[in-house]
C-alpha cells in the first residue's frame, strides 16, 4: 500500500466506502461434497505408504484417484508447502488463485483444491482438518492459506542479496526433478503456488500486507484429503518452522512432516470429475 500523501477525499468519500460488497464467485452451485459418504469409504481404505518430508526439504508422493492422503505434524510445530499435479499430465496442476476466488483465503473441511486452466476441476477435497477450530482470529489470521505463494530464493535475493537454497520453491524443485527425472531447470517451471498447510496468515488491516504468525499446529494435528484424480504431490517442510518469526533461514526450529497415502476406496457412486466443459473457442468460430 502506498505511503505517499493522499489526495483530498471527495465529499461523498464515505458514501463510496459504505457501498456493500458483492461476492465475485457465489459458490452455491459448485458440485456438492458428500463428506459422510467419503469418510465411510475412507475407513475401509488400506494404508499404502508413509513419506517423510525432512526439515527444510521436500518429498513427493503418488495418490490414486479415489484414494486418500493425510499430512501430519510430527515432532514439533511445522508448516508445509503443498503442490499437486495430475500424475499423467503435469500441465494440470493446482490453481491457488482460482481456489482462493471460489472458497476464500484459507481452506478447511469440505473445500477443494482446483486445477489450472483449461481443466478447472477438483483435484483433492479436504475431508478432515484438526485445526478447523481455529477459525479467523482477531488479527484476521487463519490456517491453510492460498494467499501466499511459497518462500523462494529469488525474493530472498531481492531483499537480502544473498543465496539461500532451502526455500520451499527450491525444495519443491529438487523433489520434482528427482520424481520426474527432469533436469532441474525444466522441473522448476512446474513448481507453482501452494497450499500453505498449517501456516497461520492474513493481511494487516492498515497496510494490507501479507503476514504470518506462529502456527497453532501441534504434533498429531493433520489435514486429510480425498484424491479426485491420480495425483503427484510434493510437500516442503518450510525453513521457517512454525513461521513465528522468519522464513528462508537456517535459524528457525524445523521439524519433519509426514504424508500417509491410502488406497482407492471411493464412496459409492463417485466418478472422477470431468475436465471443465468450456468449449475453448473463446468467441471465434475457427
Amino acid at each position: 500500500m502506498t505511503t505517499s500523501p493522499r489526495p483530498t477525499p471527495p465529499q461523498d468519500a464515505q458514501a463510496r466506502r459504505d457501498i456493500q460488497p458483492v461476492i465475485c464467485y457465489p459458490n452455491e452451485t459448485l458440485p456438492t461434497v458428500d463428506l459422510p459418504a467419503i469418510r465411510t469409504a475412507r475407513a475401509k481404505a488400506p494404508h499404502l505408504e508413509t513419506v517423510i518430508a525432512p526439515p527444510r526439504e521436500a518429498a513427493t508422493f503418488h495418490v490414486p484417484a479415489g484414494g486418500y492422503f493425510r499430512i501430519t505434524s510430527v515432532d514439533g510445530p511445522q508448516v508445509g508447502d503443498l503442490n499437486l499435479w495430475n500424475a499423467h499430465d503435469l500441465s494440470e496442476r493446482f490453481y491457488s488463485g482460482k481456489t482462493r476466488a471460489l472458497h476464500g483465503t484459507h481452506l478447511t473441511t469440505g473445500e477443494r483444491m482446483w486445477s489450472s486452466f483449461p481443466h478447472l476441476r477438483p483435484m483433492a477435497t479436504i475431508i478432515e482438518d484438526t485445526l478447523d477450530w481455529y477459525g479467523m482470529d482477531a488479527f484476521g489470521g487463519s490456517v491453510h492459506d492460498v494467499i501466499g505463494t511459497r518462500c523462494d530464493p529469488y525474493t530472498h535475493y531481492l531483499l537480502s542479496q544473498s543465496q539461500y537454497h532451502h526455500c520451499c520453491h527450491s525444495n519443491l524443485t529438487r523433489a520434482m526433478a528427482d520424481a520426474t527425472g527432469l533436469p532441474l531447470h525444466e522441473a522448476e517451471v512446474h513448481v507453482h503456488d501452494v497450499l500453505n498447510v498449517f501456516m497461520c496468515t492474513g493481511f494487516t488491516r492498515d497496510t494490507g500486507q501479507y503476514f504470518m504468525k506462529a502456527s497453532p499446529v501441534r504434533p498429531g494435528d493433520y489435514l486429510e484429503f480425498f484424491a479426485e484424480i491420480d495425483l503427484l504431490g510434493a510437500l516442503s517442510a518450510c525453513p521457517g518452522g512454525d513461521c513465528s518469526a522468519e522464513h528462508s533461514s537456517d535459524v528457525a526450529a524445523c521439524y519433519p512432516l509426514q504424508v500417509d497415502v491410502y488406497g482407492a476406496v471411493p464412496p459409492e457412486g463417485w466418478s472422477e470429475p470431468p475436465r471443465n466443459g468450456y468449449d475453448r473457442t473463446h468467441g471465434r468460430d475457427s
